[in-house]
């Protein structure tokens, strides 16, 4: 069964010292894969090492290998330590303006925005338009000229079919989308703005932070599929303010961020690992005991 990591008809000797190493090391060993075959890899590899409980160190470019084959995911920006979190963590409570760029597909949106008081409470005035936000939000961003509002494409949602019980989570606001990208089950929704000059510097430094060519001014939104939402068409969205994340431009601070809460991801992610290594382990005594008639 370790026929995935090493040939054992080839090194039989070479694969019983796996068994027993105290650390596997991965640089990389998918990356010559086709698409398919990658995904199938992943999914041995993770059964394997969670059967074998031994502590592997995987170094990858693939964020999706990470996210699926980690316990706890080290991010480094050119030789730096950035943050080390359980996967969710780093997604949920990202610790400043790189993580949340580098985590997640389609990546964070970032727009410039200013907080001012309206009428019924705080917005964040943007590219795309005034964002209520709650309370706790608009306190982040209080005695700041400006902050990076973060976005998450799937925070939003076409309103007309947001259900009664998260309406109250988040705000609406209109917005014409330039085009759609319909896969199925979902579409990307995107809106492209008109940057003012100041705003143009702080997205290419921006892109230099994230090691990109470029930010270009859109935001992505993902939409159900069931949408129907229409490019040049005024359209009505609702984003879960709840969820926002505010960032200081010149730190790449996140502002947002509840240390708290992103410990007890972490935590659980533990507990749940340590669930799957019994899981896994009793299942190989199961099938141990039933082959020992036939032995």
């Amino acid at each position: 069964r370790l026929s995935v990591l090493v040939r054992e008809d080839i090194a039989p000797d070479f694969a019983e010292f796996v068994v027993e190493a105290d650390a596997f090391l991965f640089d990389e060993p998918l990356s010559n894969l086709d698409a398919k075959l990658r995904g199938q890899m992943r999914a041995e590899i993770s059964q394997l090492q969670r059967r074998l409980a031994t502590t592997s160190v995987y170094v990858t470019h693939d964020q999706t290998e990470a996210m699926t084959l980690g316990d706890r995911v080290a991010v480094l920006k050119k030789g730096e330590l950035q943050q080390v979190a359980s996967p969710r963590e780093l997604y949920e409570q990202p610790l400043n303006l790189f993580v949340a760029g580098f985590i997640g597909s389609p990546s964070m949106n970032f727009l410039p925005a200013s907080l001012k008081q309206k009428e019924g409470g705080h917005v964040l005035s943007s590219p795309i338009g005034d964002i209520p936000v709650p309370p706790e939000k608009a306190r982040a961003a209080e005695g700041r000229d400006i902050v990076f509002l973060g976005l998450r494409p799937e925070f939003f949602e076409d309103a007309e079919l947001v259900e009664d019980s998260r309406r109250d989570r988040g705000s609406t606001f209109d917005a014409t989308l330039t085009h759609l990208e319909w896969l199925g089950h979902e579409q990307y929704g995107y809106i492209e703005f008109e940057p003012d000059p100041a705003v143009a510097e702080m997205l290419s430094a921006l892109a230099k932070d994230l090691d990109a060519d470029e930010l270009r001014p859109v935001v992505v939104a993902t939409l159900s599929g069931e949408s129907r939402a229409r490019p040049g068409t005024p359209t009505r969205l609702w984003v879960d303010t709840t969820r926002v994340h505010l960032f200081d431009p010149t730190t790449g601070e996140n502002l947002t961020r509840d240390p708290e809460v992103g410990a007890e991801l972490t935590r659980r992610a533990g507990e749940e690992r340590r669930r799957q290594i019994e899981m896994a382990a009793e299942r190989d005594a199961a099938e141990h005991e039933a082959d020992a008639p036939r032995r």
